[in-house]
């Protein structure tokens, strides 16, 4: 069954941090004393969670996982990003379905006046990002990004979105833009003395390419090429600068702190008070609550429509 796992996590290309991807596979086979898994344990990423989640008020109703305080929704974006709940992500991880359905809510409800997505992510998968990505672009509520620790590959995706800028912890990180994928070939015959052997159609060449050659190799990269374009532009967009510019500038695959994030036009400001400075600007500038409306006063409104027509 791991392996099986492992096989899906191969399949597809991922946006994110290496060591990151390193790990998820070490928990997909239940290497738990693997090295790289050890090291991302102890990156102080739980302890980061937990303090922005203390920052960002008491949850929203109507949501899984977002905040509310002072007018200001936030939505964390917190740990690896998946597209949707699996064994790898019940636990320090976040999903696009999650995300979505919280987005949704925070927008329709009237206690937020504006949202945050606050972010401490190495990325994710590459699948459903670009959709969400495109629906926090869309929300019809201000919408800003806050970086507490890391905003890396796919998680920057998102950010680069949002249209009311991001802003990031002085030692907060940004980058890593790139795609990826992760395989293994087999060098020695099995333990059983058996080796897996591929055989495909003449005209399928690319199906199952030789991964342990150049050739193989190069098979797989015009299709990492093809999202890393789609990526580059998504953030060119949001970002309003040229794709010419994210190439050069925006740390070609690596990250940015900081100061110098702000500087290349990466981020929009540097928050001296952290996350609880975003959430305190937010709140003093948020446009006012729609003011609620009871039944009694909805009953009226109407009537006096009908009484006008």
């Amino acid at each position: 069954m791991n392996q099986h796992i492992l096989a899906a996590i191969r399949s597809q290309p991922w946006a994110i941090m290496p060591a990151y991807l390193d790990a998820i596979e070490a928990i997909a086979l239940r290497m738990i004393e693997h090295p790289t898994l050890i090291e991302v344990e102890r990156d102080g990423h739980q302890a980061r969670f937990e303090a922005a989640s203390a920052r960002m008020g008491e949850r929203a109703p109507g949501t899984r996982t977002a905040a509310l305080r002072d007018g200001v929704g936030s939505l964390p974006v917190f740990g690896p990003i998946f597209p949707r709940a699996s064994g790898l992500s019940t636990s320090g991880a976040t999903t696009i379905d999650v995300l979505a359905a919280d987005l949704r809510a925070l927008e329709a409800s009237s206690d937020v006046r504006t949202i945050l997505m606050t972010i401490d992510s190495p990325g994710g998968a590459v699948a459903g990002i670009h959709d969400f990505g495109q629906l926090v672009a869309s929300i019809s509520k201000p919408v800003s990004v806050h970086v507490t620790g890391q905003c890396c590959s796919a998680a920057y995706w998102i950010a680069s979105q949002a249209p009311g800028g991001i802003s990031l912890d002085p030692t907060g990180i940004v980058g890593s833009i790139g795609v990826c994928m992760s395989t293994s070939f087999q060098e020695n015959a099995d333990a059983a003395g058996r080796r897996s052997v591929d055989i495909v159609s003449t005209g399928a060449p690319n199906k199952r390419p030789d991964l342990s050659t150049e050739e193989g190799r190069d098979a797989l990269r015009p299709t990492l090429d093809a999202l890393e374009a789609v990526f580059i532009a998504a953030v060119a967009k949001g970002r309003g600068t040229t794709e010419a510019t994210v190439r050069a500038d925006f740390g070609k695959g690596g990250t940015l702190t900081g100061k110098d994030a702000k500087a290349v036009g990466m981020v929009d400001r540097v928050e001296a008070d952290g996350l609880d400075g975003a959430i305190r600007r937010l709140a003093r500038s948020a446009p006012p609550a729609a003011p609620r409306r009871t039944a009694a006063a909805n009953r009226n409104a109407v009537a006096l429509l009908r009484a006008g027509s």
